[in-house]
């Protein structure tokens, strides 16, 4: 890793936490974080009580085939009660409070730089003992379901409540690649696990839980229904044209240059020509690679300016009546190949963003939700001109 160090503990409950450090005297390992949590947590897999008292194995979360549209559909009933919207003095993901007693937050140590550890309330958990088969709920072939036995694990981008990436910079933002790049090739590793995603949701109409800059890294323990669809695409188009689709639509993309919205010396960020949201963007290298371990030093180091305009260029694709810029909620989430789509898909990021207007959200109604048939507000070459006109080298 460039300038960066890694450090594993655990948490009380016996979730895995990781310090990835950037600043001295960490990073050269003159000093280490605090690795032991005091909380009192009980083992994340212990036994239940129940209202009378008997203790009852732990069951993590399951998931159900739907043999109508061929998707695994995750059910984590317990998500319900998660952390929502505390207030500053109570938030997670803060350090642990100079001389406090006690603190029922994720970290342990006072200050950090890059953090990740699992998820306290995961929708995708592998149980010990567990074995991953398939049953069938009521006895009937039509309703299969088994665990969902995956993993999420939570990163926090820095220690501060009132910071996102771009006010961080190019050098915090290396660090949170690593991590990225760090997990998705042990995660990637781990039996069972087929697809890894990494992705961040910001901003409070995107329904975060939680202010504190953060992304997310789902470990899938099935190849989710988006990929399935791309890897059909793909493997059609290889099959006809010997190529591979991803790289000729960038090539494609290139050629037109009508919806580039910039380039660097490793990366593209484009619109895509059927783009559905109000306002979407692609960013890829330039180079074939599949998934972000794969990336050179210098690809990343690029990547780490790169990212960032891309974050203010969308922040300033809308402006309100006062003529201040709107904060964009989006999605930004990492498609990378699983093992047996290296060939077939290639890595890329896609944005997303719900709102279409500085006062007006995109809502999936009837058509969108019903029938998963699209109908985008714009087009492609709109967005792409705005995003152009803000743009800043």
């Amino acid at each position: 890793m460039a300038s960066v160090r890694k450090t594993a503990t655990k948490l009380a409950d016996g979730r895995d936490f990781f310090y990835f450090d950037d600043s001295e005297p960490y990073v050269s390992g003159q000093a280490t974080r605090r690795l032991d949590d005091p909380r009192p947590l009980a083992d994340r897999f212990a036994p239940v009580p129940g209202p009378d008292g008997t203790e009852t194995p732990f069951t993590g979360p399951i998931m159900r085939y739907d043999v109508l549209t061929g998707d695994w559909i995750p059910m984590a009933a317990h998500r319900m009660n998660r952390t929502f919207m505390p207030p500053a003095d109570a938030n997670p993901f803060a350090p642990a409070r100079e001389g406090a007693e006690y603190q029922d937050g994720e970290i342990p140590d006072t200050d950090y730089d890059v953090v990740v550890f699992e998820n306290r309330f995961a929708s995708l958990m592998q149980v010990p003992g567990v074995p991953d088969k398939v049953r069938y709920l009521d006895n009937n072939h039509l309703f299969p379901e088994r665990p969902a036995a995956g993993r999420c694990e939570v990163i926090c981008f820095g220690p501060r409540l009132d910071e996102n990436l771009v006010s961080m910079g190019p050098k915090r933002m290396r660090t949170v690649i690593e991590a990225w790049v760090d997990r998705t090739r042990e995660l990637s590793q781990m039996p069972g696990i087929e697809q890894v995603f990494v992705f961040e949701n910001h901003g409070e109409a995107i329904g975060v839980s939680l202010h504190h800059p953060h992304g997310q890294i789902y470990a899938y323990p099935y190849i989710t229904p988006y990929t399935e669809k791309m890897m059909r695409q793909a493997k059609a188009y290889r099959q006809s044209h010997g190529k591979n689709l991803l790289s000729a639509v960038l090539e494609a993309e290139l050629e037109s240059g009508e919806r580039i919205v910039a380039q660097s010396e490793h990366w593209v960020l484009y619109v895509p020509s059927a783009a559905r949201w109000p306002v979407e963007m692609h960013l890829a290298p330039k180079r074939q690679v599949p998934d972000l371990p794969s990336l050179t030093e210098e690809e990343k180091a690029d990547l780490s300016e790169f990212y960032l305009k891309m974050l203010r260029a969308g922040n300033k694709f809308h402006v309100a009546a006062d003529g201040s810029p709107v904060d964009l909620p989006y999605v930004a989430g990492w498609h990378q190949a699983p093992r047996e789509a290296q060939l077939d898909l290639r890595l890329h990021l896609q944005l997303i963003s719900i709102q279409r207007s500085p006062d007006k959200l995109k809502y999936l109604a009837g058509s969108e939700s019903g029938m998963f048939a699209w109908i985008s507000d714009t087009t492609p070459e709109r967005i792409a001109a705005r995003l152009r006109e803000v743009w800043e080298d």
